[in-house]
């Protein structure tokens, strides 16, 4: 535990929780079942965060296959599909370390990169995205439902590039 908040895995308790941290931080909302879907899928890949006992923050992600982002090779890939952390919890270190344990997590699949999508306003979350060793790959125009673009983010697996502390 660190400052009196720990990160530990998603437990199903916690679905009423975590879909309120998605609601108040991203305009990016899912059902139920999407959540649920991708616990199912990768479930030590959904964490969250605990602070004052209660979900400050999440991270969910997918394991899928591709073209690596670092050459034409296919590769076994980690997607970190959501992340939020409440505003009232934000400037703790919770968000930056519940990317670090979900990619941690991811390479129990046998991921050897990972990759994300993030708003181009979101300079908050890219300055935490390079710290953690991501960098931008392309723009996606109109990615997000209301038009903005997203930045394509990628890094290399842990292994090959270590997360600086």
């Amino acid at each position: 535990m660190i400052e009196g908040w720990y990160i530990r895995p998603f437990e199903r308790k916690d679905l009423r929780e975590v879909v309120k941290v998605n609601k108040s931080c991203l305009p990016e909302n899912y059902p139920d079942q999407f959540f649920m879907g991708l616990y199912h899928h990768a479930p030590k890949a959904f964490l969250v965060g605990i602070d004052d006992d209660t979900v400050a923050g999440y991270i969910m992600c997918r394991i899928e296959r591709g073209v690596s982002s670092f050459g034409r090779l296919p590769v076994k890939k980690g997607h970190i599909v959501s992340i939020a952390v409440k505003h009232t919890h934000r400037r703790k270190g919770i968000g930056y370390a519940l990317i670090k344990k979900g990619m941690e997590a991811m390479t129990e699949y046998g991921v050897s990169e990972y990759f994300l999508e993030v708003r181009k306003s979101n300079e908050a979350a890219i300055g935490v995205y390079e710290k953690l060793g991501f960098s931008i790959k392309r723009v996606l125009k109109g990615y997000y439902r209301d038009g903005e673009d997203a930045y394509l983010m990628a890094r290399k697996g842990i292994d090959e590039e270590p997360i600086e502390e």
